[in-house]
């Protein structure tokens, strides 16, 4: 296994004749797309030019998901080179489960390369990730917020450094294991698509990628369900075919994600007051960082004398004020949101959207689907209205905007959370 904080010049140079040993069964499963592309002058990356002449970056986790895009590209013929980041190095990940990008995973990905006959190579990116998702995550705790990480590691990691490292291996496509689809526009640009399987689909975490990015971006496995790749990896005799999905958040180590922030931002363990909507305190809580938009359970006021014996739920987080906010189910109703960093790769510019607004479909959480709302540009940045508004909205999270509601609607863009508003009528 390499290790590089740096690529040397001489790995930009690998021949895109690098020869490969690939033995594999000729009955497998393969991507049936590649004789309809050929039959239009291009492959089925959508390149002129044969796949053996198309060098093609795979990003490889060490999960099933990269190792049989890295294998079906390279068993369609195409230059394939593996890079592996490793991201973070806690002593408990080497063998934990559900874990990635750490430990076990590389040596997994190493040993898929080894056995199809592609060049693999580990970067090492844990000072930028640390930097770049870890710092910014424990600080968006202390301020209140429920961070997104993966959304984070997508932005400015996966599509922004490690495109560069593409860049310098001379590659025509980078290509990752993510559930979603992207296609090619009129005018030349590739627009973003919701996966065909939805329980799967991960276009919410993928908001952020920008149009020079989807130029270079393939995702192989959009067409595909979770449950047909992992017979591809079977029938490819990869070794991690039944390997459990990674989980939670891969840096934390047992999902006990307040132990990193408490490392990383000691304050946001700072004590405060627990209040009521209506101004009555109510308790003390130990930090904000254990608390969430929504949370219902772990609140510590179970004592139904102080609650008054109705069920109560975080309403919001005045980090400045060390201050919880609690109240009924129906103060967590929103009806307005307001976005920040917003990423637009629909029609046109995101200015030229109407005054009168944009009907669109939203996600505001990655387990909801799709929402009816409508677009707004604001002379303070973009503003949300949902149709029929949600509960548990939390700044930090991320709003995806989609063209409609259906399983293959196309990702127009999406923001962060800075400000909510409630709902008519929600305290």
């Amino acid at each position: 296994m390499l290790l590089f904080t740096r690529l040397p010049p001489a790995l930009a140079e690998i021949s895109a004749n690098t020869p490969k040993v690939i033995n594999l069964p000729t009955d497998a499963i393969h991507i049936d797309a590649a004789p309809r592309a050929m039959a239009t002058g291009l492959n089925s990356l959508g390149f002129a030019r044969a796949p053996a002449d198309t060098r093609v970056v795979v990003a490889m986790s060490g999960g099933v998901d990269s190792s049989v895009v890295a294998t079906l590209l390279a068993r369609e013929g195409y230059d394939v080179v593996g890079v592996t980041l490793q991201l973070y190095d806690h002593g408990a990940a080497v063998k934990r489960k559900g874990a990635c990008c750490a430990g076990q995973d590389i040596l997994d990905a190493r040993r898929v390369a080894e056995s199809v006959g592609f060049p693999h190579y580990v970067l090492d990116y844990e000072s930028r990730f640390r930097e770049k998702v870890m710092d910014p995550f424990a600080r968006s705790y202390a301020a209140g917020e429920t961070p997104i990480p993966c959304v984070a590691c997508n932005q400015h990691i996966k599509f922004a450094d490690l495109f560069d490292t593409a860049r310098d291996l001379g590659a025509d496509a980078l290509a990752t294991g993510h559930y979603i689809s992207s296609s090619a526009l009129p005018g030349g640009r590739r627009g973003l698509y919701r996966a065909t399987d939805s329980d799967r689909d991960q276009s919410y975490f993928l908001f952020a990628t920008t149009r020079d990015q989807l130029d270079l971006l393939r995702f192989p496995l959009g067409d595909l369900p979770k449950a047909q790749v992992r017979e591809i990896a079977r029938e490819f005799g990869l070794t991690i075919a039944d390997k459990p999905d990674s989980q939670d958040i891969c840096f934390v180590p047992q999902g006990r994600y307040t132990d990193v922030i408490a490392k990383l931002r000691p304050d946001a363990a700072d004590p405060g007051d627990i209040v009521h909507v209506d101004g009555r305190v109510l308790g003390r809580h130990a930090g904000i960082m254990h608390y969430t938009i929504g949370q219902r359970r772990g609140l510590g006021l179970s004592d139904s004398a102080v609650t008054g014996g109705e069920p109560l739920f975080v309403v919001r987080l005045e980090a400045a004020a060390r201050r919880v906010i609690v109240g009924p189910r129906e103060a967590l109703a929103t009806r307005l949101v307001r976005l920040r960093d917003v990423n637009w790769i629909g029609e046109g510019d995101f200015t030229d959207i109407p005054q009168t607004g944009l009907e669109v479909s939203v996600r505001l959480r990655s387990t909801r689907p799709p929402a009816p709302a409508t677009l707004f540009v604001t002379p303070d940045g973009a503003l949300v209205e949902l149709l029929n508004g949600e509960d548990g909205v939390s700044p930090g999270q991320a709003c995806v905007v989609y063209e409609n509601a259906g399983p293959r609607a196309r990702v127009l863009g999406g923001g962060f959370i800075r400000a909510t508003e409630p709902a008519r009528g929600a305290a």
